[in-house]
C-alpha cells in the first residue's frame, strides 16, 4: 500500500524485522497473484465432474468428450478435457502398440504398419472444435482485456485531472461517478492488474486526502471504510481456524478482492496499521497452505510407492500356466483387480505421475503381450470352430421339416451334444451362428411337441375307450371262442395304448386267458391262442424289442427242449432189458412225451413268430 512516508511508525531496522517483513511481503503478493489470475479468469470458474477418465473405454471417452462440448463453456473445461486427453492418448497408444506387435508378429515391416480407427477419427474432429473454440475465446477474452485497461487508465487519468483542477462544489461528484464507472470495469491481463489498482488507489487517496470541502463527511467515510476493513481482518483471521485450507485461501483471496476493489482508504493514523495486520492473517493461512502442501507433496510419495508396489505385482503376474480361454478369463479377472487397485489409490499430479504411468503401461503390456499370443493361436482354432458349427447348423437345418420323429429326434439331440463339445468361435460370428442353430433346433422341436400334443388327446380317447370295453369284457359271461376272438380283434382295432397304460394291455389278456379257461377246449389250443394274443399286442404296440425277446426265448426253451428228451431216450436205452410195464420205464417213456408235446407248442410259436412281418 502506498503511505505517506512523514507519517510511518518507525520501527529498528533489525535483521528479523527484515526477514519478517519480506515474507509477509511474499505471502500477500502470493495472494494478490492469485486473485490477479481470478480476475482474468473468471469466466472459467465452474464446477464440472471430475470423472475417472483412466478407467472408461475409448468409445466412452469420446462421447464423454462430445458431452463436455455440448453442455459446458469452452473455457470452462481445461481441467477436464486435459485429462481426459491423457487417459485416451495412453489408451489409444497402447491399443497401437497391441496391433503394430500383431501386425509384426505376422510377418509384416514395420514402414508398412497402418492402423486407423472410427473412434479415434471422432475423437480428432471433436477436439479439433475445442481447439476452435478455445482460441477464438482467449483471442476475444485477450482483446477484452486489453480494452478493460485502457479504460481503467482513462479513468486514472481523469481521477488525477479532478485532484489537480479540484472544483470544490463538484469534485465530490465527480470522484463518485469515476468510483462506479472503475466497478463496472471487467478484468484487465493479470500483468497489470496489481500496478493498476495500486496507481488508482494511490489517487484516491490522494482525493480524499485533499478533500476539505466537507470534513465531516470525509470522517464519516474513513469511519465507514475502517469498520469495514476491521471486519475484513476479522474474518481474514477467523479462516485460519477453518479446516479446510484450500477453502480458507480461496476465501482469502475474495476478502483481498473486497478490500481493494470494495472498500475505500482510511484515515492516515489507521493505514499502516489495518493494513499490518490484515497482512498478517494473510501470512499465517499462507504459511498454513504451504505447510499443506509440504505434507501432501510427502503423501505423494507414499501414493506413488504404493502405486510402484502395485506395478510390481503386475509385473511379475504368471501366465504360463494359462493354457485355456477359461484360464485367461480368469488372469484378466485379477489383473482388473489390480488395475482398480492401482487407481484406487489415488490421483497423482501430472508432473509426478508420468513416470509412474509409464512403469504401469510397461507392467500390463507385458500381460497383454502373452495374452495376445495366445488369442492368435486361439484363433486359428476358433475358426476351425466356426467350420464345425457351421456344419452342424445346415445338418440341423437340412432335418427340421422331416416327420421321421424318432429318427429325427435322436438325430437332433446328437447334433445338440455335437455343438456342446466345440469351443469358442470368433466373436464377431458367434451371435449369427447361435441363432441360426437356435431357430433350426426350435423349429423342429416345436413341430415335434405340436404333434406329441395331437397324439397325446388321441391316446387319451384310446385310454379311456379301452377301460370301458376292459370292465365290460370282464363282466361278461360264458363268451364262446368266436365271442372271445371277436373281443381280441375289436380291442386291437380300439388302438395303441401309450406306454403310461400299456398295463390295461396285461389286465386284457389275463381278462381274456379267464374266459378261455371257461371253454371246452384243448391246452395246446388255450396256450397258442394265449401265445398269440400277448404276441399281436407286441407288434401292435410296435414293442420290437419285446418280440425280438420272445423269439429268443422260445428258441432257448425248445433247445432246453431238445437236451432233456435226449437224456431221457439215453436213459431209457440203459434199462432195455426191463419190460414194457416196468414202472420205471413207463415214467420215463410218459417224461419223453411230454417234452415232444411241449417241443411242439415251441415249434409251433416259433414258426408263429418267424411269420409276422416286423
Amino acid at each position: 500500500m502506498l503511505e505517506n512516508n512523514e507519517e510511518k511508525l518507525q520501527q529498528p531496522i533489525t535483521e528479523e524485522n527484515t526477514v519478517v517483513k519480506a515474507e509477509t511481503e511474499n505471502a500477500v503478493n502470493e495472494v494478490e497473484n492469485e486473485v490477479a489470475n481470478d480476475a482474468e479468469k473468471a469466466d472459467e470458474k465452474h464446477e464440472i465432474p471430475m470423472l475417472e477418465y483412466t478407467s472408461m473405454e475409448l468409445d466412452s471417452l469420446v462421447e464423454e468428450l462430445k458431452k463436455l462440448l455440448a453442455n459446458y463453456q469452452v473455457q470452462q473445461l481445461k481441467s477436464n478435457i486435459d485429462s481426459l486427453k491423457n487417459a485416451f492418448n495412453a489408451k489409444f497408444g497402447a491399443l497401437l502398440a497391441e496391433k503394430k506387435e500383431v501386425f509384426l508378429a505376422e510377418g509384416g515391416n514395420s514402414i508398412d504398419f497402418q492402423f486407423s480407427s472410427p473412434v479415434k477419427a471422432e475423437y480428432n474432429k471433436l477436439l479439433g472444435e475445442y481447439k476452435t473454440k478455445r482460441d477464438a475465446y482467449y483471442s476475444q477474452l485477450e482483446n477484452q482485456l486489453k480494452e478493460n485497461l485502457i479504460k481503467r487508465n482513462v479513468l486514472i487519468d481523469e481521477l488525477k485531472t479532478l485532484i489537480v483542477t479540484a472544483d470544490a462544489k463538484t469534485m465530490y461528484n465527480d470522484f463518485q461517478k469515476i468510483q462506479k464507472s472503475w466497478k463496472t470495469i471487467g478484468p484487465v491481463p493479470k500483468t497489470k492488474y496489481n500496478d493498476t489498482w495500486k496507481v488508482y488507489h494511490h489517487h484516491v487517496e490522494r482525493f480524499y486526502d485533499l478533500l476539505n470541502l466537507n470534513k465531516d463527511f470525509r470522517e464519516l467515510d474513513f469511519k465507514h471504510n475502517l469498520e469495514e476493513k476491521l471486519k475484513l481482518i476479522t474474518r481474514a483471521e477467523e479462516l485460519n481456524e477453518v479446516a479446510d485450507v484450500n477453502v480458507a485461501f480461496k476465501d482469502l483471496q475474495d476478502l483481498h478482492r473486497l478490500w481493494k476493489e470494495e472498500i475505500g482508504p482510511v484515515g492516515k493514523e489507521h493505514r499502516e496499521d489495518v493494513w499490518g495486520k490484515f497482512s498478517e492473517a494473510t501470512k499465517k493461512i499462507h504459511d498454513k497452505r504451504h505447510l499443506y502442501f509440504k505434507e501432501l507433496k510427502s503423501k505423494y510419495q507414499e501414493m506413488i510407492d504404493a502405486k510402484l508396489v502395485v506395478i510390481a505385482e503386475i509385473d511379475a503376474f504368471d501366465t504360463s500356466k494359462n493354457k485355456s480361454h477359461n484360464d485367461w478369463q480368469k488372469s484378466i479377472v485379477e489383473l482388473e483387480k489390480l488395475r482398480k487397485k492401482y487407481f484406487d489409490i489415488g490421483k497423482l499430479p501430472y508432473n509426478k505421475s508420468e513416470a509412474v504411468w509409464q512403469q504401469f503401461k510397461n507392467a500390463t503390456k507385458k500381460f497383454n503381450s502373452a495374452k495376445n499370443v495366445f488369442y492368435k493361436a486361439e484363433k486359428s482354432t476358433q475358426n476351425e470352430n466356426l467350420k464345425r458349427k457351421i456344419a452342424l447348423i445346415e445338418l440341423a437345418e437340412s432335418i427340421k421339416d422331416s416327420d421321421d420323429w424318432e429318427e429325427t429326434t435322436n438325430t437332433m439331440k446328437r447334433i445338440q451334444s455335437d455343438w456342446k463339445k466345440v469351443g469358442h468361435v470368433p466373436r464377431k460370428f458367434s451371435d449369427d451362428i447361435w441363432k441360426r442353430f437356435k431357430n433350426a433346433c426350435n423349429f423342429y422341436f416345436d413341430r415335434l411337441h405340436a404333434q406329441k400334443d395331437e397324439q397325446n388327446k388321441e391316446q387319451l380317447v384310446v385310454v379311456e375307450t379301452k377301460k370301458e370295453f376292459l370292465e365290460n369284457l370282464k363282466t361278461s359271461e360264458d363268451l364262446t371262442l368266436e365271442a372271445i376272438k371277436e373281443s381280441i380283434v375289436n380291442w386291437r382295432n380300439l388302438g395303441s395304448l401309450p406306454r403310461n397304460a400299456r398295463h390295461l394291455d396285461e389286465k386284457f389278456n389275463k381278462a381274456i386267458d379267464a374266459h378261455l379257461g371257461n371253454l371246452n377246449m384243448s391246452k395246446v389250443d388255450i396256450e397258442m391262442m394265449k401265445f398269440k394274443n400277448v404276441v399281436d399286442t407286441y407288434l401292435l404296440q410296435e414293442d420290437y424289442k419285446k418280440l425280438d425277446n420272445e423269439q429268443y426265448f422260445i428258441r432257448k426253451k425248445i433247445d432246453e427242449s431238445v437236451r432233456d428228451m435226449q437224456q431221457l431216450e439215453n436213459n431209457l436205452s440203459f434199462i432195455s432189458n426191463a419190460k414194457d410195464d416196468n414202472p420205471l420205464v413207463l415214467n420215463v417213456r410218459k417224461g419223453i412225451q411230454e417234452f415232444k408235446d411241449q417241443l411242439a407248442i415251441w415249434k409251433s410259436k416259433l414258426s408263429y413268430v418267424k411269420k409276422l412281418d416286423y
